[in-house]
């Protein structure tokens, strides 16, 4: 029995060295085509027609407005005055350099703004993406994300994520599922800076100190030195640093290490330092009149330097009254105590900082349900499949999205379970042309702001029916993905078509660009049929 036993073990540890020794090679071989320059791996789980044909040139042709606009920045770095007196301006170029610089992602292929453009109100800029995936493939092609790209505009103003125990209700934090917390920078916009850089669906570098070695190497450290000190890159790298920072996050042959870069305690310390200093810089770009500028019609009323149209002003009085609008989208007046046109008492954000389960429906083009199998490099984007629920604000306080900073947050999971952020409205009608298609909501269902305003009139009124079926958006709604937590306050508004119409044509004019122009707006190369 000791004999035979004795073989077994040998054979299952034989059998067992195989396999390991297939992963290896199969990891290598992913990593192959980089280290002879060719092109990395691609991973396609997608069924026919799912993803749009003019993908590939779509992202060549953002990619070179990136560049432009990179170039743009290097440009005004070099020549900013240097005098103690313009201090402000400096960080916010270094963050629209971090912004805007491809090297910043594993593959050096894509920059954060690739999924956030000017000219789409700093959102997706790929309209046959918008039109169907909504969710954008990442350095990696092709793992893409779950939801769509949120708006970078005006998210500065979002404080630090805080329940209030008399409200029940969480106020603060970024992303839709408000997993930037801001806990620890004091600013949620500048913890959203920095998810993109090492998720795996997204820029997809292994370690977060990997986006520091990547910023010791660039072109405007020096201008990096100068805003935060020299003492960011005072850092020793390890021998094999630009060998684990070009493999994908995710990568089997981690073994799970979200932070495979050895470094010693205190040039771990000193890297984590840098990561938040190039968040902060981002989300002073950010806060800049380059993004945030209050420049739309809107604000040109509330100066008394313009006038609403008829339906403009009719629709601003909808929005504060029978459409609920304001309930949630506050526009810095008081309902009901001022006359319209006064100005706001506070900033007009459109927002109250808080989330919502609006009862949207399953967006079955997503392309995450398809990615339950291993790409090239060993990971699995999505093991759930189709099965995945996009609990939001509920899936971060289980853990299941992000860290949850606050372990009393957890037992209320389940009364947040299909909450997403209320994003400001500011932009949501911003693109370059007419025939420009943008997506709406957490997942993208909708793709007009006449169809998001009818939802609202008529979620619960029209009747039910099938994805896909005839009539779907007009007549019908599938039911919500998440069928707890659903906010009543809209779905049966009463509104006629003329009402839903003349909402849609105030929402307009909260478009910036209008008191002067917005910046970067004109770099869209795309076509405008």
């Amino acid at each position: 029995m000791t004999r035979k036993r004795g073989r077994v073990l040998a054979l299952t540890a034989a059998c067992a060295m195989v396999v390991i020794a297939l992963i290896v090679v199969a990891l290598v071989s992913a990593q192959d085509g980089k280290k002879r320059g060719g092109a990395p791996p691609v991973y396609f789980p997608y069924p026919p027609g799912a993803i749009p044909p003019d993908l590939q040139s779509e992202i060549d042709r953002v990619n070179r407005e990136v560049d432009s606009i990179e170039r743009e920045a290097l440009a005004q770095w070099r020549a900013l005055a240097s005098n103690s007196g313009t201090a402000m301006r400096p960080v916010e170029i270094l963050g629209k350099l971090e912004l805007f610089d491809k090297n910043m992602s594993v593959n050096k292929n894509q920059a954060c703004s690739f999924c956030h453009m000017p000219y789409a109100g700093f959102t997706g800029p790929i309209p046959s993406v918008n039109a169907t995936t909504v969710a954008y493939p990442g350095s990696v092609h092709f793992r893409f994300g779950k939801r769509k790209p949120q708006a970078y505009t005006y998210s500065p103003w979002y404080p630090p994520l805080d329940y209030n125990a008399s409200q029940q209700d969480f106020y603060g934090g970024n992303f839709w599922d408000l997993r930037a917390t801001g806990s620890l920078l004091q600013s949620a916009d500048a913890e959203q800076a920095q998810g993109p850089p090492h998720d795996t669906q997204e820029m997809g570098l292994p370690d977060p100190a990997c986006l520091i070695y990547r910023l010791s190497q660039s072109a405007y450290r020096p201008l990096f030195e100068a805003v935060w000190g020299a003492q960011a890159f005072d850092i020793a790298w390890p021998r094999d640093a630009e060998e684990v920072c070009r493999t994908p996050g995710g990568a089997a042959v981690f073994a799970g290490n979200a932070t495979p870069l050895r470094l010693t305690k205190a040039y771990r310390g000193r890297a984590n330092a840098a990561y938040g200093q190039y968040a902060l810089s981002i989300t002073a770009y950010e806060r800049s009149s380059d993004i945030s500028p209050f420049s739309s019609k809107f604000d040109a009323v509330l100066s008394g330097a313009a006038t609403l149209s008829s339906d403009e002003m009719a629709g601003w009085r909808l929005f504060r009254g029978k459409a609920l609008c304001n309930t949630c989208h506050l526009d810095g007046t008081d309902n009901n105590t001022k006359p319209v046109g006064a100005a706001a008492g506070k900033a007009p954000l459109f927002t109250d900082f808080t989330s919502s389960n609006l009862g949207v429906p399953r967006n079955t083009q997503n392309p995450f349900y398809s990615q339950r199998t291993p790409d090239p490099f060993g990971f699995t984007p999505n093991p759930a499949g189709s099965a995945f629920i996009d609990l939001g604000v509920g899936g971060f306080l289980r853990g299941l999205s992000g860290t949850n900073p606050n372990p009393a947050w957890v037992p209320l999971a389940s009364r947040f379970d299909g909450k997403m952020q209320v994003s400001t409205l500011r932009n949501v009608d911003m693109r370059p042309c007419p025939s420009f298609v943008k997506a709406y909501m957490h997942n993208g269902y909708l793709k007009s702001l006449k169809e998001v305003v009818h939802f609202y009139n008529t979620r619960d009124t029209l009747p039910r029916c099938a994805p896909g079926a005839p009539g779907e958006k007009a007549t019908c709604w599938p039911p919500p993905e998440v069928p707890s937590n659903v906010d009543t306050t809209v779905g049966r508004l009463g509104l006629s078509d003329s009402e839903e119409d003349q909402i849609v044509a105030f929402l307009k004019t909260l478009t910036d660009g209008y008191t002067k122009p917005y910046t970067d707006f004109n770099t869209y190369t795309g076509s405008c049929r």
